[in-house]
């Protein structure tokens, strides 16, 4: 069974030391997700249809949005430890303006890189504190994450070539239809709403509001719906003591026991799991909800 060993939630979004021994199903964040191995076992991601190495020398990058998932391979050597970072794209901007283009979906060319050695190190040391559960203040926390993240953005990111990636990549505008359901998404989370529903809102056949819904999002309207239920039921598990059945139910499961399921096959640990290894820093903003898609 996978283990979370240290999560911690802040503005920045979420840092996470996972033991991974179980694949996850293709889902989606609204964050930048970098994933590093801090030990054991070479492993994988399945990103753009091919299966992306995650090694002592490589990091995988996801963008914001950008389907992707954990394909575990049985290995007779050490588990896995993944450090996973989903970095909240307004924190980025916060960090440098032109980091703002981090919500675009071509935002990282490449799925997987060499890692420089300064970020391994960077990375082995934030592996290394949450491994050992060190309390790091909110702002050395987050000096740290800076410090790791944008020498790896540098070379595998077109941050610094905002101009000529919305040049020559222009993002799908949203088409209104689509909002609109994006938005009944967003207030009916815990509804079991489906796609025949949505298409009959938009006035719309089931086929064509499924590929209208496709080309705007880069994603199918039950991935993206899968999407709005990870992100509250991590902010219901993060924000308060609410009991997990009740959240559970609040989220349209008909039994605890399939919340922990999807929950598990989303994120690779349990509810209960979440909420134990996860420390919320006291300073932090609330918990963002999932914001719409940059296009593409």
């Amino acid at each position: 069974m996978s283990i979370a060993i240290n999560i911690v939630q802040g503005a920045f979004g979420r840092v996470a030391l996972l033991d991974m021994d179980k694949p996850l199903v293709v889902h989606a964040h609204h964050h930048c997700h970098i994933l590093i191995k801090a030990s054991g076992s070479d492993a994988y991601f399945d990103v753009r249809g091919d299966l992306q190495p995650l090694t002592r020398d490589s990091a995988v990058l996801i963008n914001a949005w950008e389907p992707h998932a954990y394909a575990h391979r049985a290995s007779t050597g050490p588990r896995t430890i993944i450090l996973a970072l989903y970095i909240e794209c307004p924190w980025l901007e916060r960090l440098h303006r032109q980091l703002a283009v981090a919500q675009h979906p071509r935002f990282f060319p490449a799925p997987c890189v060499r890692l420089p050695l300064s970020v391994r190190a960077r990375a082995d040391a934030l592996a290394a504190a949450l491994l050992a559960g060190d309390e790091l203040p909110a702002e050395a926390l987050e000096n740290d994450l800076a410090e790791l993240v944008i020498p790896l953005l540098d070379p595998y990111s077109e941050w610094r070539n905002a101009s000529r990636l919305y040049r020559h990549h222009v993002p799908n505008p949203l088409d209104a239809r689509v909002a609109r359901a994006i938005d009944y998404l967003r207030v009916h989370v815990g509804d079991a709403a489906c796609v025949d529903d949505l298409a009959s809102r938009a006035c719309l056949s089931r086929a064509h509001f499924f590929a209208l819904f496709r080309r705007s999002t880069n994603l199918t309207p039950g991935l993206y719906m899968n999407v709005l239920r990870m992100e509250a039921a991590i902010g219901g598990l993060s924000a308060d003591e609410t009991a997990i059945a009740a959240l559970s139910q609040r989220l349209g499961f008909s039994a605890q026991s399939h919340f922990t399921r999807f929950f598990r096959q989303h994120l690779g640990i349990t509810p209960t799991d979440y909420r134990r290894k996860t420390r919320v820093l006291a300073h932090a903003a609330a918990h963002a909800q999932a914001a719409a898609p940059a296009q593409g």
